[in-house]
């Protein structure tokens, strides 16, 4: 019970800055070029890893722009589709055809049943 209470009183708090916990001291930035105790295989990886760190961010991006984009241009084309479909249902010109055709026939007829008698 008593081994449980401290580490539950332990584990909200954090380490003070110069401590051995301190969480900080993993991530600081160095100069590769000037950090003394660097080999040249060391340096040369460190410069691998950020060029792939930077690759990866770019993709990031990239991935993200290139989304954007392609939402875009769907949203453009289903645009444009829904337009022309709007468009033809309004479209009066194919009726007014039909109905000069039906008047057309109707008057031929009427010219042939006019002839025939």
């Amino acid at each position: 019970m008593l081994r449980h209470t401290a580490a539950r009183s332990r584990r909200g708090k954090m380490a003070a800055p110069g401590q051995p916990g301190e969480a900080a001291a993993f991530a600081r930035r160095i100069d590769p070029a000037r950090e003394p105790g660097l080999s040249p295989e060391q340096r040369r990886l460190m410069a691998q890893v950020e060029y792939a760190q930077r690759q990866r961010v770019l993709q990031r991006r990239l991935r993200s722009r290139n989304v954007l984009l392609a939402l875009g241009i769907g949203a453009v084309t289903f645009g444009i589709y829904g337009y022309t479909f709007y468009s033809v249902s309004q479209e009066k010109f194919l009726d007014e055809l039909e109905q000069e055709a039906e008047a057309a026939r109707a008057r031929a007829r009427a010219r042939a049943e006019g002839a025939a008698s």
